[in-house]
C-alpha cells in the first residue's frame, strides 16, 4: 500500500519499502525506489548481458565505417587501377550507402577536396554533398578536383552499382538494378540476381528479377536452362522478349536455324505465340479502358446539353465553348496558385461558377428572345461560339497552353505488363460519375428539379400553377453550362488547352443527346458509354476516320428506326 506524506513516498506492501526522497537514479535506485539485494543482482546481470551483446557490434561498426569511407575516397585516386580496386572493395562491402558515390563517379560528378576526401557535386543546386549522408558540406574544401572517368572504369562500376542497388530499401531502385544486370552481360549477373531473388519480398520486384534471370539464361550454353527461361517468358507475356524469340525461331543467312536444339526452338515458338496472344488481350483491354475515358469526356459534354436541349429545345452550338472556358478557368487558377498541390480542387468550383454565369448571361440577353425559332437560335449560338473563341485568343493567345497534372495524379495503375491506366483518366471517370449522380439528385430529389421536370413536360401548365418558367430557363441554362465547365476541368488534365478545344466535342455531344433521348440523363449516360467504347474499339480495326463514319451511319439508322432515342420521355405535351 502506498501512503503520501507531503513530498515523501512510502512503500510498505512490496517489501522494498524505505523512505526515499527525490534524488538522481543509480544502480540501487530505480525511479527513486531503493532496490533489494536480489533485485540489484538481477539488474546487474541484465546490464552485463546487454553490454556483451552490443559492444562487439559497436566495435565492428567502426572498422566497417572506416573501410567504407576509405573505399569511397579511393574512387578519387589518380590511377585507374586504384579506382577499380576501390570499386571492388565497395562491391565486397555491399553497403547501399555507396550508391551515391558510384553514381557520381559514373556521371563525372565526383570531386576530391583539399582534405583528400571524395564528395558528390550536385549539378542542380551546385552544392557539394557528403557521399554517405547527402548533407551539404560547408565550408567546401576548395579547390576541388574533378575525377576523370574512362569507359573501362564505367564497365567495372556498373555491375557493382547494380549489385548495391539490389540491396536498396527502395523497390524502384531494386527494379532498375535488375533490368540493368539482365542487359549488362556481366558474368556475375546470374549469381547476383538469384541472390537478390532469394531475399526479395516485393511481388513486382520478384517478377522483374525472375524475368531478368530468364533473359540471362537465354544466353546459357545449357539447353535445360534455356528451356526453363522460355517457359518463364511465355507465362509472363512480356513483349520486350518478342524480338529475341523471333530470332531464336528464325534462320540465319546460311539457311540454318539460329537455335540448333529443336526442343528450344519449339519452346521459343510457343513462348512467342503466348506473348502475341497476351499482346492482343492487353490491346483489347487497353482500348476498352480508353473507351471508358472517352465516354466520360463525352458524358461531361452531353450532360449539360441534354438538360438545356430537353427543357428549352435550343440547339446551342456554343456549348462546346463552355468546355473550353472551363479548361481556361483551370489554367487561370493554376497560374494564380503556382506551385500549390490543390489548384485542381480549387479550379472545380471556379470553373463551374464562371461558366454557369456566362450561360445565365447568354440566356438572359440573347437566347430568351429566340425560343421556338430553331434556325435563328442555331445561327446565333454559332456566332456566339466564334465570338468566345476570338475573345479567348485575344486574352490568352492563339497557342495552346498546358495545365500541369498535380503530383497526386502522377503515374498510373498497372493492369498488366504493357498496360498502365493513368491516374488522370481514372480520376476523370470517377469525377464524371460524381457529377452525373449530383445532376440526377438535383433533378429528381429537389424542388428545383421538380420545377424543371414540370416545365419540360408542360410549360403552360407549369406557368399556371405559379412556377417561374423564365427563371427556371435561366437557371437550367446556367446549370448546363456549368456542367460543361466541369468537363473542361477534366479535359485540361488529358491534353493541352486551346481556343478551339470545344469544337472537337460538340458534334459528338449532339449525337449522344439524340441517341440517348432528348432530356434523358439515363439515355445520355448509355449513349456516351456506347459511343465512347465503340469508337475506341473501331479505331484499331478501321482507323479513326472510318470509325467515325461508321458510328455516324449507325446513329442515323438508329434514329430512323427509333426517332425518340433510346430513352424517350413519356407523356410529354408540347406547349
Amino acid at each position: 500500500m502506498r501512503k503520501l506524506h507531503g513530498g515523501e513516498v512510502r512503500y510498505a506492501e512490496w517489501g522494498i519499502g524505505r523512505q526515499v526522497n527525490s534524488r538522481p537514479n543509480n544502480l540501487g535506485h530505480v525511479n527513486g525506489v531503493r532496490l533489494a539485494h536480489w533485485q540489484r543482482r538481477l539488474l546487474t546481470s541484465v546490464m552485463v548481458a546487454v553490454a556483451a551483446t552490443a559492444l562487439p557490434a559497436l566495435a565492428q561498426a567502426g572498422p566497417l565505417e572506416d573501410s567504407l569511407t576509405e573505399a569511397i575516397d579511393g574512387l578519387g585516386a589518380a590511377s585507374d587501377d586504384k579506382i577499380n580496386e576501390s570499386i571492388g572493395k565497395l562491391g565486397a562491402l555491399g553497403d547501399p550507402r555507396a550508391i551515391a558515390a558510384l553514381d557520381a563517379l559514373c556521371d563525372e560528378r565526383l570531386r576530391v577536396g583539399t582534405d583528400g576526401h571524395a564528395y558528390v557535386w550536385d549539378s542542380k543546386t551546385r552544392d557539394l554533398r557528403s557521399p554517405l549522408t547527402g548533407q551539404v558540406v560547408n565550408p567546401e574544401p576548395r579547390p576541388l578536383k574533378e575525377v576523370e572517368v574512362s569507359n573501362e572504369i564505367r564497365r567495372v562500376a556498373f555491375p557493382v552499382l547494380a549489385q548495391l542497388k539490389l540491396g536498396s530499401p527502395d523497390a524502384a531502385v531494386r527494379l532498375a538494378a535488375a533490368q540493368e544486370l539482365s542487359n549488362g552481360g556481366s558474368a556475375e549477373a546470374p549469381a547476383l540476381l538469384r541472390g537478390a531473388l532469394a531475399r526479395e519480398h516485393d511481388s513486382n520486384v520478384r517478377e522483374a528479377l525472375t524475368l531478368a534471370i530468364a533473359r540471362v539464361d537465354l544466353g546459357s550454353a545449357d539447353a535445360s536452362a534455356r528451356l526453363a527461361a522460355l517457359e518463364v517468358i511465355g507465362k509472363s507475356g512480356d513483349d520486350d522478349f518478342l524480338s529475341t524469340l523471333q530470332q531464336i525461331v528464325g534462320q540465319g543467312a546460311d539457311g540454318k536455324p539460329n537455335e540448333p536444339d529443336p526442343r528450344v526452338r519449339a519452346a521459343a515458338a510457343r513462348a512467342r505465340n503466348a506473348v502475341i496472344s497476351h499482346q492482343r488481350v492487353v490491346g483489347f483491354v487497353g482500348d476498352l479502358l480508353h473507351g471508358l475515358s472517352l465516354a466520360s469526356v463525352l458524358l461531361f459534354a452531353a450532360l449539360g446539353l441534354a438538360v438545356t436541349f430537353g427543357l428549352l429545345g435550343v440547339i446551342n452550338m456554343a456549348h462546346g465553348e463552355m468546355l473550353m472556358l472551363g479548361a481556361y478557368a483551370t489554367y487561370t487558377v493554376q497560374t494564380a496558385m503556382h506551385g500549390s498541390r490543390f489548384n485542381l480542387l480549387v479550379a472545380i468550383p471556379v470553373a463551374f461558377l464562371s461558366t454557369a454565369l456566362v450561360g445565365v448571361l447568354l440566356e438572359r440577353t440573347i437566347i430568351r428572345h429566340l425560343y421556338k425559332r430553331p434556325l435563328e437560335t442555331l445561327l446565333a449560338t454559332w456566332g456566339i461560339s466564334l465570338g468566345l473563341i476570338q475573345t479567348v485568343r485575344l486574352i490568352f493567345g492563339a497557342q495552346n497552353v498546358s495545365v500541369a497534372n498535380p503530383d497526386w495524379l502522377a503515374g498510373g495503375l498497372q493492369i498488366a505488363h504493357g498496360l498502365v491506366l493513368p491516374w488522370t483518366r481514372i480520376a476523370v471517370v470517377g469525377f464524371v460519375i460524381v457529377v452525373a449522380v449530383a445532376v440526377w439528385f438535383i433533378l429528381q430529389r429537389t424542388r428545383f428539379g421538380l420545377e424543371v421536370r414540370a416545365v419540360t413536360q408542360n410549360r403552360a401548365m407549369a406557368a399556371c400553377i405559379g412556377i417561374p418558367t423564365k427563371r427556371v430557363d435561366a437557371l437550367v441554362f446556367g446549370l448546363g453550362s456549368g456542367i460543361a465547365g466541369l468537363g473542361g476541368v477534366a479535359l485540361s488534365q488529358l491534353g493541352n488547352v486551346g481556343p478551339e478545344l470545344g469544337q472537337s466535342y460538340i458534334i459528338d455531344s449532339f449525337m449522344v443527346v439524340v441517341l440517348g433521348g432528348v432530356g434523358r440523363l439515363a439515355g445520355a449516360v448509355a449513349a456516351a458509354l456506347g459511343l465512347g467504347v465503340v469508337n475506341k474499339l473501331l479505331e484499331p480495326l478501321a482507323g479513326a476516320v472510318l470509325g467515325k463514319i461508321a458510328i455516324l451511319v449507325f446513329v442515323i439508322l438508329f434514329i430512323q428506326r427509333r426517332p425518340q432515342g433510346m430513352f424517350a420521355i413519356k407523356g410529354r405535351v408540347e406547349a
